[in-house]
C-alpha cells in the first residue's frame, strides 16, 4: 500500500437510513411472498397429510396440518392394486431407459455435428432447426408410428424421444466450447472418435449430461400424452395417464376407464380418494427428491451450453 492510498473506513453515520415507507414496502412484499407460498404449498402438503391418514377418517374432515390416524394402508393398497402397480413399473422403466437412450444419442449426434469440418453440416443443422419449429401434426405422426409398428408397443415411449432438437442444439454449442486440443492430441496417439467421445468428451461434460438427464427424466415420468393417443393396451398405461384420468373425471365409476380404478378393498378404512392421493405422492416424490441434487449441474449446464448469437 502506497502512502497516497488510505484505508477506506465505513462510517456508520453515512449509512442510508430506512424510512417508514421502506419498512412498509418490505413488510408488504414479505407478507405477499408468504401468502403466495402458503397458497401454493399447502394444497400439496394437505395431500401428503391425507395420504398418510385413514381414508374413512379423512371423510369426516377436520384434518389440516397432520394426520389424525396415521397409516400406510393407502400406499400398501396402491402397490397391491394391479393397475397402479403395473403403471408404476412402466413409468419407472420408461424413465430409466428413455433417459439413458436420450442422453446417449443426443450427445453422440451433437458431438458429430459440433465439428465444423463435417460434410453437409449446414444442411443437417437446417433440418434440425426446421424440425424443432415445425411439426406435421398429430395425425401424420400417428401414421408414422403405426407404420413403424410402435403403437401399442412399449418402444413408443423410448424411440420417438431418443433425439431432442433443443437438447441437441444446446449440446452442440457445449461441445464446441471444449478445447479442440484435447481431441487432437488423442487422435495423434491413435485414439478413435468413439474412444475420444467416451473417454474424453463425456467425462468433462457432466453438467450437460445432468441437465439433459433431469429434464428428460421429468418429462418421461410425467408423460401421459403418448399413452392416451398411441396405446390402447391397459398394461402399457403410465402413472401420469392414470393421474390425468383421475383429475379430469369426477365420477370414476361411470367413466370408460372406471374398471381400472374402481378398487375393491377389504379394509373399510381405505377409500378410493385416499389411494388416489397416495398415487399422487408416489408420482411427485421422486422428482422432488432428485431435483435439488442436480440443480447446480442444471444451472452450469445451461449456462455453458447456451446458444451463441
Amino acid at each position: 500500500m502506497t502512502k497516497s492510498e488510505k484505508p477506506v473506513r465505513i462510517n456508520k453515520q453515512n449509512r442510508i437510513k430506512r424510512t417508514r415507507e421502506d419498512w412498509a414496502v418490505d413488510i408488504f412484499v414479505y407478507a405477499m411472498a408468504a401468502l403466495i407460498f402458503f397458497a401454493t404449498f399447502y394444497p400439496f402438503y394437505l395431500s401428503i397429510v391425507l395420504a398418510f391418514n385413514e381414508g374413512k377418517d379423512a371423510t369426516y374432515g377436520g384434518i389440516y396440518f397432520w394426520p389424525r390416524k396415521f397409516t400406510l394402508d393407502n400406499f400398501t393398497e396402491l402397490i397391491r392394486d394391479s393397475a397402479w402397480g403395473n403403471a408404476l413399473l412402466i413409468t419407472a422403466a420408461r424413465t430409466v431407459l428413455g433417459t439413458i437412450i436420450t442422453v446417449f444419442f443426443t450427445c453422440l449426434v451433437a458431438y458429430g455435428l459440433s465439428g465444423k469440418d463435417l460434410l453437409f453440416r449446414k444442411f443437417y443443422m437446417g433440418m434440425i432447426i426446421f424440425a424443432m419449429y415445425f411439426s406435421g401434426g398429430i395425425i401424420p405422426y400417428y401414421m408414422v408410428l403405426r407404420t413403424l409398428h410402435l403403437t401399442n408397443n412399449f418402444l413408443v415411449y423410448i424411440i420417438p424421444s431418443a433425439l431432442n432438437s433443443f437438447y441437441l442444439i444446446v449440446s452442440i454449442s457445449f461441445f464446441q466450447d471444449i478445447p479442440k486440443e484435447l481431441a487432437e492430441s488423442a487422435r495423434i496417439d491413435g485414439a478413435s472418435e468413439m474412444s475420444i467421445f467416451r473417454k474424453i468428451i463425456l467425462p468433462i461434460s457432466k453438467p450437460l449430461l445432468a441437465t439433459i438427464a433431469i429434464f428428460t427424466a421429468v418429462g418421461q415420468w410425467n408423460s401421459w400424452y403418448d399413452t392416451a393417443f398411441f396405446t390402447q393396451d391397459k398394461s402399457l398405461r403410465t402413472m401420469g395417464y392414470l393421474l390425468m384420468t383421475i383429475i379430469n373425471r369426477s365420477n370414476l365409476s361411470q367413466s370408460a376407464a372406471g374398471d381400472a380404478y374402481a378398487m375393491t378393498v377389504a379394509n373399510s378404512t381405505i377409500t378410493t380418494v385416499s389411494v388416489q392421493l397416495a398415487a399422487m405422492i408416489v408420482a411427485v416424490a421422486p422428482i422432488l427428491v432428485i431435483y435439488p441434487f442436480f440443480q447446480r449441474y442444471i444451472v452450469s449446464g445451461l449456462t455453458l451450453g447456451s446458444v451463441k448469437g
